[in-house]
């Protein structure tokens, strides 16, 4: 009885069953991080969440986001927090404000000193979430306290995200000229490339060795 398989390169081979030599256990693959990029279009903007990127460690994220959502749009500043340092508040509706409904609960954790916290703030669902400020606290629950004494009063608010600060990795002011781009992008025309000046060239040096 031959195997059976839809792979045709399987059936193809017409191997009887019971003769297959046995499958060696692959180790399991070490998964990617998930991280969450924030951007800044022009100086003195909020930072805004742009989307997220799949990296081993903070470092290359940062490199991935700016390849991803700085490439072909204007960028001034990134940031870059790893998912799972993002405190996450329920939603509400687009005519509610969170921080009318949600219940503070008691820290679990507290830091011995107090520290900050940024703090972004979905207006409507369907946008997305923009930097409102920053807060010190000792705790993720202490910080949304604090964001809603501070910005509480700017709703409706849909939803908030919390990470510690020392937990977004941010790009420097000295190395702000990594976002300047071509403002000729005159690669992208065919003009640029001068070929029939070249095969003009090359007739005539042709021409010139001909017998």
């Amino acid at each position: 009885m031959s195997l059976t398989s839809l792979d045709p390169r399987v059936t193809r081979l017409n191997l009887p069953e019971g003769e297959l030599p046995p499958a060696e256990p692959k180790p399991e693959l070490d998964q990617f991080e998930t991280y969450e990029t924030f951007h800044q279009k022009k100086e003195g903007a909020a930072y805004t969440y742009v989307g997220p990127v799949h990296a081993p460690n903070e470092e290359v994220a940062f490199l991935f986001s700016k390849e991803q959502y700085s490439r072909r749009a204007a960028c001034s500043g990134m940031w870059v927090a790893r998912t799972s340092h993002i405190m996450v508040t329920p939603y509400v509706g687009d005519a509610e404000n969170v921080y009318d409904v949600i219940r503070l609960e008691e820290p679990t954790e507290r830091s011995e000193q107090r520290e900050p916290y940024e703090i972004f703030h979905l207006k409507k669902r369907g946008k997305a979430h923009t930097h409102a400020g920053r807060v010190i606290a000792t705790s993720y629950q202490e910080a949304l306290q604090e964001a809603k004494q501070q910005f509480g009063d700017k709703g409706p608010i849909v939803n908030v995200w919390v990470v510690k600060s020392k937990h977004v990795l941010q790009s420097a002011e000295e190395d702000k000229d990594m976002w300047l781009t071509v403002p000729e992008k005159k690669y992208r025309e065919a003009t640029a490339y001068k070929v029939m000046d070249k095969i003009t060239k090359y007739k005539e040096e042709q021409k010139s060795t001909a017998p």
